[in-house]
């Protein structure tokens, strides 16, 4: 008897670890998104490359190191040893947001180089989070006396008036200031892993995008649906790259998705009259 096992699309392994909440492992989750862009990525192989490196970092350690003595070898194995930094003359290079290719580049954008930087630290029983900050994605860690906020592209812990200081600009833009000020503190909380690879995927869109490079986008488009299957606009964005690309069934087929749910869309009305549009085109 012969038996067939089929090998997983990348988008088809990439549902398999977002399934579910409990445990989504991060990291993996992370260099899946290469794939795309490169085919013949071994996903294991990083892994592996990240184990030897976090392998390197705990035997500098005595057994009995302190949280912040832990804090302080991250820092200097990633940001000085390994010389891990930000990418600030190719910033809207969409490697910056692949693993594989920055674990050899050393540069990248601020959420790629903290998924890294926390794969080593908790790797080291620390308690270190992701902070979906305003425009730059942070780090903290939670020590015996007290919270510390890292600035993953060079390790720099930030102080609240350092951090109110980088918020100022997003509270003018959005109008929150004043009698409408949020508290520092709800900008400091905690990204879910989930929302981490949200954030990495909606890089890429932004690139993806701005270049009008549509197939690169739907890939894109179609992980995030994956990701967060009803969130509604991405059903959108991507039908409006399908139609680009002439893929006016599979188009129609979104922008009715996204008609049907989003019930309070500003946009429904040019949306209906786009699906109007690829239905007449059909006929």
């Amino acid at each position: 008897m012969n038996l067939s096992l089929a090998v997983p699309t990348p988008l088809q392994y990439f549902a398999t670890l977002v399934q579910s909440d409990a445990d989504f492992p991060l990291l993996e989750a992370a260099v899946s998104l290469a794939q795309d862009d490169y085919p013949d990525l071994d996903v294991q192989q990083v892994l592996g490359e990240v184990d030897q490196l976090l392998a390197r970092l705990r035997r500098r350690l005595p057994a009995d190191a302190t949280p912040l003595q832990k804090l302080r070898a991250v820092n200097q194995f990633f940001f000085r040893d390994l010389g891990f930094a930000g990418n600030v003359n190719h910033y809207h290079d969409p490697d910056n947001s692949f693993v594989s290719v920055i674990l050899h580049t050393r540069r990248a954008i601020p959420i790629s180089l903290a998924v890294l930087w926390l794969e080593l630290a908790q790797g080291l029983g620390l308690a270190a989070r992701g902070v979906g900050f305003p425009g730059h994605f942070m780090v903290k860690v939670n020590l015996p006396h007290g919270q510390v906020v890292i600035d993953p592209l060079d390790g720099q812990s930030l102080s609240r008036e350092e951090l109110a200081e980088r918020l100022a600009p997003f509270r003018q833009r959005s109008g929150l200031v004043d009698e409408f000020e949020v508290p520092l503190g709800l900008y400091l909380q905690v990204s879910p892993p989930r929302d981490i690879i949200a954030r990495m995927l909606r890089n890429l869109k932004e690139i993806h995008t701005n270049q009008e490079d549509w197939p690169r986008l739907i890939a894109v488009q179609d992980r995030l649906i994956v990701l967060l299957p009803q969130a509604w606009a991405e059903y959108r964005d991507r039908g409006l790259a399908q139609a680009e690309v002439g893929h006016s069934a599979r188009a129609l087929e979104d922008l009715e998705t996204y008609l049907v749910h989003a019930k309070e869309g500003a946009d429904l009305h040019a949306i209906g009259a786009r699906a109007a549009e690829l239905r007449r085109a059909r006929s």
